[in-house]
């Protein structure tokens, strides 16, 4: 319905992506460009009938630029203008220097590339488009870097400052959000899913006090997946304890995740499991996950301790409703406290741009649902040269 002529999209699995979005190539969109790392990627897809690429995408810290000249801009003197597209996948959880790092980073690319393609006086008149999943909202210091043109160590996020010093735009002028551009209503939430943090993370006197920044799992929670453990454990080790037999954990991640291989439950467990060889142990550990190749020890156990910390450390790095589903697969459904509300996925333009028509899509239901596939809400905009 949209018919956009390029689509940002995020999260994208590498090993299914050529699966995945067979269907984009039947829409049209014969390119694309995926980010180079990482277990989930930006992917950035153009249709070649409509735009040209003009230079080599660069990759930096979660973004991924692509630069593209319209090849039927409506003009007749042949000086099409040269469009940037960073597409962003920040970092997600207490991690905002590093949100403010990576935004900071790709825009600097971004006029980087601009010199390199002889762009004159880049910081006043590029067209830039910035869009994608920053993991934040309105408080979050990566917006606040794009939407007033700077973040110093003033602005605190998650109880710290997001900077040591003044990080400034490299353009002449703040970013135009574009989702708050229509003035009739204001932007709806891009994020609609089901309400955890109370549920998940312990909210006693002692803990209330670091469970945004130091969360720990809630009683309740250790006590369901230590009945999901014992459900699932076949054996004893020499004190007379349950474990995990290696047999026994590739069933849970078959159940959680499809496959054994796969997600972040599965890294996890491979480096806490023991062995009965310190050999073995030694060659559980990666310096670089996302490029060495990590395989479960042959006569590995894991213990209820082990268990409950694979879940601690998804709690840590945010995935709610990825422990949600895996409890939920596991027979230990929670029950429904209502729903979280955010608008994380942003859209931004440079002065140089003007916003023609915006387009975004709601829900009441949390999400994943029937009607939408993923957790995050599309949204999408016509721009032309201002």
């Amino acid at each position: 319905q949209v018919q956009a002529g390029i689509v940002c999209l995020q999260e994208v699995a590498p090993d299914s992506f050529v699966e995945d979005f067979a269907f984009m190539q039947d829409l049209g969109y014969d390119e694309c460009e995926m980010f180079k790392k990482g277990r989930f990627r930006p992917a950035t897809f153009w249709k070649s009938a409509e735009y040209e690429l003009v230079a080599p995408p660069v990759h930096k810290d979660r973004t991924l630029l692509t630069a593209f000249r319209p090849k039927h801009d409506g003009t007749d003197d042949g000086n099409a203008r040269n469009w940037y597209v960073l597409n962003c996948h920040l970092q997600a959880g207490p991690e905002a220097p590093r949100r403010v790092r990576q935004i900071n980073e790709g825009m600097r690319a971004v006029l980087t590339l601009a010199r390199k393609l002889k762009e004159k006086e880049p910081e006043k008149n590029i067209p830039v488009i910035v869009c994608g999943d920053f993991n934040g909202g309105q408080e979050c210091g990566a917006v606040q870097y794009l939407e007033e043109g700077f973040v110093d160590e003033n602005f605190i996020e998650d109880g710290k400052p997001v900077s040591s010093g003044k990080k400034a735009l490299p353009l002449a002028q703040p970013l135009t959000d574009v989702m708050s551009v229509p003035d009739h209503r204001p932007p709806p939430p891009t994020l609609v899913v089901a309400e955890l943090i109370s549920i998940l993370v312990d909210q006693s006197n002692d803990a209330a006090t670091t469970a945004y920044q130091d969360p720990e799992l809630a009683p309740e929670i250790l006590e369901r997946l230590s009945h999901i453990f014992h459900r699932l454990s076949t054996a004893t080790n020499d004190t007379g304890d349950a474990v995990m037999t290696t047999a026994n954990v590739k069933e849970w991640l078959t159940i959680i995740n499809g496959q054994v291989g796969r997600g972040s439950e599965f890294r996890a467990a491979a480096k806490l499991m023991t062995t009965s060889s310190k050999e073995d142990d030694t060659t559980i550990a990666t310096k670089d996950e996302e490029t060495e190749r990590i395989e479960l020890p042959e006569d590995g156990t894991l213990s209820l301790e082990a268990f409950q910390n694979v879940y601690w450390q998804e709690l840590r790095q945010g995935k709610f409703w990825g422990i949600a589903h895996d409890l939920a697969v596991l027979g230990e459904v929670l029950p429904n406290v209502g729903n979280f509300e955010g608008r994380y996925d942003r859209l931004y333009c440079s002065a140089a741009v003007a916003p023609m028509a915006v387009m975004d899509f709601v829900s009441k239901d949390p999400c994943p649902n029937p009607l939408e596939p993923s957790d995050h809400l599309p949204i999408a905009a016509a721009f032309q040269i201002a």
